[in-house]
């Protein structure tokens, strides 16, 4: 029997797939659980328009991330952030990714989150930084931050 898996079952299909299953499988499980619903006529075409719709909203999604990288790749943005340091430039702390995104957010109204920022370890001296920041699959930013030291 085919049918259109409506959730991701370990091992069988993932959500939106169609397969071929046994039919007691079909019918006793997954239609009976609401993981996967009949492959009818009324049902493939309702599954083609959704998939379109996913991709129009995944072609919206990556049009957002090209104009944010444009804006923070540009050279007048530069994300500032002053923290206190030693006579040797290095801080008395670090700065974390979330500090950056903070600082983004509150200089250029731009809201990324720190999980998407490509930062190995914390920033623990002064000066100018490149920060990768994954925005979306395939499209990728660099922001420059830099550090100052705190009067």
């Amino acid at each position: 029997m085919k049918v259109i898996f409506t959730q991701d079952v370990r091992g069988k299909g993932n959500r939106g797939e169609v397969k071929e299953v046994p039919d007691g499988y079909a019918q006793n499980f997954l239609i009976k659980n609401g993981k996967a619903k009949a492959a009818t006529p009324q049902a493939m075409s309702a599954l083609r328009g959704q998939q379109r719709l996913e991709d129009k909203k995944a072609a919206e999604h990556k049009a957002e991330a090209e104009s944010i990288k444009a804006l923070l790749e540009d050279d007048k943005h530069i994300v500032e952030i002053q923290s206190k340091a030693g006579e040797d430039s290095r801080l008395f702390g670090s700065i974390p990714s979330k500090q950056i995104a903070q600082a983004l957010d509150r200089q250029y109204q731009i809201k990324v989150d720190k999980r998407k920022m490509d930062l190995p370890e914390p920033i623990k001296t002064l000066g100018y930084r490149n920060v990768k920041i994954n925005l979306y699959p395939g499209v990728d930013a660099t922001i420059r931050v830099h550090i100052t030291p705190q009067n």
